[in-house]
């Protein structure tokens, strides 16, 4: 955003024409059934850059988040599944976006860029991926998830059908928290995708101080991010679900400007997609993301347990689109190559 400044970034809205008021989820009657169904809407932007994207995405729910906000802590969460691969993590142009609209709807007052990086230490990925440099723009604070207290949840293991106690952070799962999460596109070896509500979940997890992966790890040091992950496909789709109700963004925002698609979340290749999605039902934006990304939804696992119970809205009839439209953008992404293995979720499970 070194080249483009607040004015620029409303003038460009106006232009963009995407500065219209959404305030959603709202209630619409269709001629098949008498009863209101839940619609939500989302916004698309496109361009070449990151940061303005981002705000003019934003700037339609403008009066809804300042609304939602209110007097609670305003947590960014990213994305830093790895310390040192810029690919795999949230850019911080993106970061610069949230926080030029928090300050237009002057909510700027109370804001940490907060994370429990998964492979190591998670200053050093805010310093790898200069976030720090934020602070000297903006009043904002960094921490650390894994030096600010947990709560002990329990997730499913398939292997064993026991529950496994996981320390999960207080800051992601208190209910002064409004949780923003800035995530890329990102194709999973897992979970076919990684986006806004995955990167929640997964954060939440700490890890004790001085677990790294390899040699730099202090020993007797342990992560709990690996527990979450339920001894497998259908373990890790059904303990997302789970956990979704109680750790989940208040506010999603997807950049494909580049994102990953193969073997990510780490080990992927970039896509030049140039796209942003924003949206205050995450469901309903990791939705139009999977459909941007070219992949059938259907095969994601806990994104369609979310669906069936509710916990937001899937079905792209009943999402108004704002700005761009999703057919003039969808980009098919390469899946990882342990898609087939993933599938098993699919199946029954049969002894």
């Amino acid at each position: 955003m070194t080249t483009i400044n607040r004015r620029n970034f409303i003038k460009s809205s106006v232009m963009g024409g995407v500065a219209v008021t959404f305030i959603g989820p709202v209630k619409a009657f269709t001629s098949f059934d008498q009863e209101p169904q839940l619609s939500s809407g989302v916004a698309i932007t496109t361009g070449n850059n990151r940061a303005d994207m981002t705000y003019r995405a934003l700037q339609p729910y403008a009066k809804q988040i300042k609304q939602a906000i209110g007097n609670r802590r305003v947590v960014i969460k990213p994305n830093n599944v790895s310390t040192d691969i810029p690919l795999c993590a949230t850019h911080a142009d993106t970061i610069e976006g949230i926080l030029e609209f928090l300050k237009s709807i002057r909510k700027l007052d109370n804001v940490i860029i907060a994370e429990s990086a998964a492979n190591g230490p998670t200053f050093d990925g805010f310093e790898n991926y200069k976030y720090f440099d934020l602070g000297r723009k903006y009043p904002v604070k960094f921490v650390d998830l894994d030096q600010e207290g947990y709560e002990i949840l329990h997730v499913f293991d398939e292997r064993d059908f026991k529950p496994r106690p996981v320390r999960f952070s207080k800051i992601l799962l208190s209910p002064g928290s409004y949780i923003i999460s800035p995530t890329r596109f990102k194709t999973h070896d897992r979970t076919v995708v990684t986006l806004s509500l995955k990167n929640i979940i997964f954060g939440a997890p700490i890890k004790d101080a001085g677990f790294a992966f390899g040699k730099n790890r202090r020993e007797g040091s342990r992560s709990d991010k690996s527990i979450v992950h339920g001894g497998g496909y259908r373990g890790i789709n059904y303990n997302l679900y789970d956990l979704a109700p109680r750790l989940h963004p208040h506010l999603a925002v997807l950049d494909g400007f580049e994102g990953m698609e193969g073997n990510g979340p780490t080990g992927g290749t970039p896509v030049d997609h140039r796209v942003c999605v924003v949206s205050t039902d995450w469901l309903a934006a990791d939705r139009v993301a999977v459909e941007l990304m070219g992949i059938d939804f259907a095969i994601i696992g806990y994104l369609n347990y979310c669906a069936q119970t509710g916990l937001g809205v899937a079905d792209l009839n009943k999402i108004e689109i704002i700005g761009e439209s999703i057919k003039d953008h969808i980009k098919p992404y390469k899946l990882s190559t342990s898609i087939e293995k993933q599938l098993i979720w699919m199946k029954p499970a049969v002894g």
